[in-house]
Formats: C-alpha cells, structure tokens, sequence
C-alpha cells in the first residue's frame, strides 16, 4: 500500500546479509514484521506500522510519553543490534518513518552521500565504550553535631568542620586523581582505536552507578584490533585507589555514525 507507514530501523548495503527478507531472522518488533527496501545500492530495514502510533499527530504526543518512547527505544536497539551482528549498518534516529516505499526511496535517495560515508567508516570496526569513575573516599568516623559535647573539651562546632573540611579535601583529591588517570588512559585508547568520541560524563542519578563518571568515551576499533584495544584497558590492580573502570562492547557504532545528516523523514 503507498499510504502505509514505514519505521525505518538502520540502512546497509544493498548485496550485503541479511538478504533476502526471510533471511533477517529477527521477530516484528513493533509492527507487522520486518522488510527491506532497496535504492542505488543502499538498503533500509522497515517494518509497516499502525498510523494510530506512527502518523504525525499520535507519534508527537507518544513522543511526550517517556514509557511508551522507552518501549520504541528497546524495540528499535533491538533490530539495529540484530542487523548489526551479521553486517555493517547505519542505525537511523528513534521513530524514522516514511510513508510508502517510495518515502523510504526518497529517504535514501536525499541521504544517499552521508549514508555511504557512514557505512564505509565503519566498516570492519566497532564500538567499544570505556567509562572511569572515581569512587567516593571513605568517610571518617560521624562527626559530632555542632553543639554536642565533644570529647576533650574541643568545642564540638570545631571538631564538626574539621571533619566535613578533611572529607572534602580527600574527595576532591580522589577525584582529581581520577580525572588524571582518566586523560592519560583516554588518550592512550586514543591511539589504538580508529576514531573517538567523549561523551558528557553520566549523572550518578541516571546511570545508577557508584562513583563520579570522569570519562565516558566511545572507541570506533577494527574488529581486528580488538585485543590490542582491550589488553591496553588496565586492569583493577593497575589502577589508582578509588579509581574503577568499566568496558563494554562490542556495539554497533552508534557513536560514529549519529552525527550522519539524514534529511527528516514526513509520514504525511
């Protein structure tokens, strides 16, 4: 149907697996099962759609709703990271849609030069992320609330800032020291990889991890440099106390690829 709406999930290189569309082997993740659409040698990973979520007008407000936008999100991380296991692919921004193939053609066709430059910087590489946090330091003993009785006589006021200067100071040293390590481990991984990107360090409210996040980088890596990549990551013991590292990969390179200017897609 030319009026049907199309979520576009990612887009490869047309010959390139998976090929033919029964041959994707993933389930429908939010519509009625996943097709491909070709133009000029590339190929977009669809999947039609219910206008009552996807057309203009219901998806601005869906777009509203953090819940369902979470849902979209697995859904669409889903396909992408599937596509993206058997072959090298551009992942599309969250809720792509295109009406018709023809729309998907069109999207192709306007994209076609970044999309092609996408696709071959990435190609036989991927994403590796590395993250250093700087632990808390651990707290002294309480402090005595000012204007307790504090032992020997010292007034209790006293002893109180004593306590919260001395465990700011050891913070603040843990987290430059932090901070040290992080710059000289980034730009050591730096070498090794094929590109980076530094993302804004994570608030603690939102990763749920322990520490302050001091670095949060992406590494675009050729897969055939993995191991060189990963023996360069020091180790716990290498580490300076109160500093953690964290990996994880390989991903698809979303890193590398978000900054590609694909023209807006219109499901009207």
């Amino acid at each position: 149907m030319s009026d049907e709406l199309l979520y576009v999930y990612t887009v490869l290189r047309t010959g390139t697996p998976p090929s033919p569309p029964l041959d994707l082997g993933i389930p429908a993740a939010l519509g009625r099962g996943l097709e491909l659409v070709d133009h000029e040698g590339l190929t977009a990973v669809v999947e039609p759609v219910d206008a009552a979520d996807f057309d203009e007008q219901p998806l601005r407000a869906h777009l509203e709703d953090l819940d369902w936008l979470a849902g979209v999100a697995r859904a669409h991380h889903g396909v992408v990271a599937r596509v993206g296991s058997r072959t090298t692919t551009v992942p599309l921004r969250l809720a792509t849609i295109c009406r018709g193939r023809d729309g998907v053609r069109r999207l192709l066709a306007q994209a076609r030069a970044p999309l092609s430059e996408a696709l071959e910087r990435v190609t036989n590489a991927e994403e590796w992320g590395v993250k250093l946090y700087a632990q808390p330091a651990a707290a002294g003993p309480p402090p005595a609330e000012p204007g307790a009785a504090a032992s020997g006589g010292a007034p209790s006021g006293r002893d109180y800032l004593r306590r919260r200067i001395s465990d700011r100071r050891a913070q603040d040293d843990r987290t430059g020291q932090a901070q040290r390590t992080a710059e000289a481990l980034h730009e050591r991984l730096a070498h090794k990889a094929a590109g980076t990107v530094l993302h804004p360090p994570q608030q603690q409210q939102l990763s749920k991890a322990p520490g302050q996040n001091v670095l949060n980088a992406a590494y675009l890596v050729p897969t055939a440099d993995r191991r060189t990549f990963l023996d360069s990551v020091p180790t716990a013991d290498d580490l300076p106390a109160g500093v953690r590292v964290e990996v994880t990969g390989p991903w698809v390179p979303y890193s590398f690829t978000h900054t590609t200017t694909v023209p807006p897609a219109e499901p009207s």
